[in-house]
């Protein structure tokens, strides 16, 4: 299986490549032969623009059902809250704050490093005629839009038809997600009141429609080694080398901001919660890191980061037990970081501008959204996708970043490990400083 992916992700990069180089060509050539040009132009439009629809829309049909079903069992599987106790409390508490302070850290990458200047006014205008109605409704809404009320925020997130509001029959500032969310999550802590089997059929459903949902992606991503060089092209014969100077941008950001992360605030987590040296700690741990970065899978990587963990780090099985599956699959601040920096990368290469109350929502969706990523490779692009949609920005844009997700997924992954086993060491030493005030007690 990782085999398949690895070769997957290969030619995903590889038709990445080959995508860049024959928009370059084209583009020189259209130096020369304007015909050219414009004959690429039309074979865009025609022939390979319809093609990267067909892989965009595979990824939109499990949006709301994938974004529904993940949520709501993922509420299932934290159990009665009221009876998880200290562990759980602390646990959960660090995850969002963890996932949170990621986010921060995109953001503040997306406005120092600013990857959508290289993209000229001219080129905006040009990009948002041809692919993004979605963003001249955002725009034209920005031109006229008043200010923010609470009542405003009630109909963000509780519109009075939901069916209406997540079909986009009726459509606010946010729109689709936001109540589907908060329904997601109404839901799972309803059924949290079941009976057990009860309960337990639901979230044996709420899995199997994820699993449905997640093999849909999977066909979506056999046609992606195709649709991605089909949609490089045309932007690149649409808008010219703009869009690759801030692609590169963007990478280089991403990658640095991600470092900084994982060994600059989860250091000082070492440092002040953790109470550990960094230097010696993320020394014990370089064999989980390279194992995340070469698999880019949090659940591969799962046995080594336990057995270091408990045999270097000497961790209490007790707390490795629930902390480093739990945050397998919840805590996951590399993935949220990279889903806020992709919506405000599109967003900026459309020149759409996000207020201050949606970059808060954002913030929010991406922890959300960062929780409820499928396992899988590609299991991020639904999410973002939806995002995209929720905030308006034309969701072609995922082809713009797609052919290099396999580098980010690498350094995010390592993120996320890397940030679960420094979150089971602070959990341990707050176990061990609660045990030696009982024992002087």
């Amino acid at each position: 299986m990782a085999d398949t992916d690895t070769r997957l992700a290969n030619r995903i990069l590889i038709g990445l490549g080959l995508g860049v180089l024959a928009g370059t060509l084209t583009l020189l050539a259209g130096q020369l032969a304007p015909g050219v040009l414009e004959g690429a132009r039309a074979l865009a439009t025609n022939v390979l623009d319809p093609l990267g629809q067909v892989f965009l829309r595979l990824l939109f049909f499990v949006v709301l059902p994938l974004v529904f079903a993940s949520l709501a069992a993922g509420v299932l599987h934290l159990g009665d809250l009221s009876k998880l106790g200290p562990l759980s409390a602390r646990t959960f508490a660090l995850f969002f704050t963890n996932m949170a302070i990621a986010v921060l850290l995109g953001f503040a990458m997306m406005y120092l490093v600013d990857p959508g200047q290289f993209v000229d006014e001219a080129t905006q205008r040009q990009l948002v005629a041809e692919y993004g109605g979605a963003a001249q409704g955002v725009l034209e809404r920005q031109a006229q839009q008043a200010e923010v009320t609470p009542m405003a925020v009630v109909d963000m997130f509780m519109p009075r038809n939901l069916f209406g509001a997540v079909t986009g029959e009726q459509r606010n500032a946010l729109g689709e997600v936001l109540p589907l969310i908060l329904f997601a999550i109404l839901v799972g802590a309803a059924a949290l009141r079941l009976s057990a089997q009860r309960r337990a059929g639901l979230q044996s459903g709420l899995e199997a429609t994820t699993e449905l949902m997640t093999g849909i992606v999977g066909f979506a991503l056999k046609l992606a080694p195709y649709a991605v060089p089909a949609m490089v092209f045309s932007v690149i014969v649409k808008v010219g080398f703009d869009v690759l100077v801030a692609l590169g941008v963007f990478v280089l950001g991403c990658v640095a901001v991600m470092l900084l992360h994982l060994f600059g605030t989860m250091s000082v987590w070492l440092r002040f919660l953790a109470k550990r040296s960094p230097l010696a700690f993320w020394k014990d741990v370089r064999e989980v890191l390279i194992t995340a970065f070469s698999t880019c899978s949090s659940s591969a990587t799962l046995p080594t980061a336990l057995k270091v963990t408990r045999e270097r780090l000497g961790v209490s099985p007790s707390t490795t037990g629930f902390v480093l599956p739990l945050g397998a699959t919840m805590n996951m601040s590399g993935t949220a970081l990279y889903e806020g920096a992709v919506v405000l990368f599109v967003a900026e290469i459309f020149g759409v501008q996000l207020s201050g109350g949606e970059q808060v929502a954002l913030l929010f969706l991406s922890v959300l959204g960062a929780v409820a990523v499928a396992g899988i490779p590609g299991g991020s692009l639904p999410i973002i996708a939806g995002l995209l949609l929720t905030f308006g920005i034309p969701p072609e844009g995922i082809g713009i970043v797609l052919g290099i997700d396999r580098i980010l997924d690498m350094t995010r992954t390592m993120v996320n490990v890397g940030a679960d086993v420094v979150t089971c060491a602070v959990i341990d030493r707050f176990d061990r400083d609660r045990a030696g005030d009982r024992a002087a007690a």
